[in-house]
């Protein structure tokens, strides 16, 4: 009997060290990641966004072009819409939005030309790569109709530069919280020098309701502007000015509808306005407490206004209609959001 009591104690015993080696072992293995995300903060965004991509349903294909290689993800059945993020970022930033347009529309969302997986991965990024990237994308595409483009920031400015060029090819243009237009807010950096700098333009670009962000995204901030597709971009900015449309928006006969985060202090409603003021056809629709970046903030918010968006009919011409919301107009808007 006292024989058959040790053997049970030393087993309870054998179970409780495995037990303890198993914790350990977990409690390492959260400790690392809990590590790899505050030290690569971005990198985690971007890969969690994308597998949350293929969860949706998207698949990866590529294209081979101009500059190298351009990948961009693709689901759905439909007439095609194009979703094109914003500098630095990568196609993952729409995962929160798209999952209610599938049912009823093919979505095709690259990784910029320099961004994501996309090539070129190195070296000075001129908008003329970036651009013809987007172009050979939409010429490629089998779409049996013109494209609708949803472009965030510099994605709505490659959208309505596009659209300018190609109007035969595009049936309309949802531009969210960016346009073809010279920025306002020249005091403000996108590639800050430190952690402060990150802050301040953290804080113009969201709701001043939402969390603060962490020092440790902060500090990864800093980093990637630095050495990222937004370092390289303005390593070749002396290409831009010929894709702003300052003085030509009027040219653009594509209808415009401008979806924007009321709280962007980087691109704010006053920006929205003066594009629209100059489109022939546009519409502002406006989201509240949201700021720059309305996909990452806001999702469920910008997914139901794309949803509202794309359920209208295009903004009319002037001459037929309030195509153009007017001041009182968009404080109408935004008292009824």
């Amino acid at each position: 009997m006292t024989r058959f009591r040790e053997h049970r104690t030393g087993g309870r015993g054998s179970a409780l060290t495995w037990i303890v080696a198993l914790l350990a072992v977990v409690a390492l293995i959260v400790s690392a990641a809990l590590w790899y995300v505050r030290e690569n903060a971005l990198a985690f965004y971007e890969r969690s966004t994308r597998q949350a991509l293929v969860k949706t349903g998207f698949e990866l294909r590529s294209l081979d072009g101009e500059a190298g290689r351009l990948f961009y993800w693709e689901a759905g059945e439909g007439s095609t819409l194009v979703l094109l993020h914003g500098v630095g970022d990568q196609a993952g930033a729409f995962q929160g939005v798209v999952g209610d347009l599938l049912g009823d529309y093919r979505i095709v969302i690259p990784d910029l030309p320099g961004h994501g997986a996309s090539e070129p991965s190195e070296g000075p990024l001129p908008m003329t790569v970036v651009y013809r990237g987007v172009e050979e994308l939409l010429e490629s595409l089998e779409s049996g109709g013109p494209l609708t483009l949803v472009g965030h920031s510099m994605g709505a400015w490659l959208a309505t530069v596009y659209a300018h060029r190609h109007p035969d090819r595009v049936a309309r243009v949802i531009a969210v919280n960016g346009g073809p237009l010279r920025g306002e807010r020249t005091d403000l950096s996108l590639m800050p020098a430190d952690r402060e700098a990150a802050r301040t333009l953290m804080a113009a670009l969201r709701d001043p309701a939402s969390e603060p962000t962490p020092n440790f995204v902060l500090d990864d901030i800093v980093e990637q502007a630095a050495k990222g597709p937004i370092g390289r971009m303005m390593a070749a900015w002396e290409d831009f000015e010929q894709y702003l449309l300052d003085d030509r928006l009027s040219e653009v006969p594509v209808p415009v509808d401008l979806v924007w985060g009321e709280s962007d202090q980087l691109m704010t409603l006053d920006y929205a306005k003066r594009v629209a003021d100059q489109l022939p056809r546009a519409r502002i629709t406006t989201i509240a407490a949201c700021g720059h970046h309305p996909a990452n903030e806001c999702p469920a918010a910008l997914a139901e206004k794309l949803g509202e968006v794309l359920s209208m009919e295009p903004p009319a011409p002037l001459d037929e209609g309030d195509g153009v919301v007017t001041p009182e107009g968009l404080e109408r808007l935004s008292e009824e959001d």
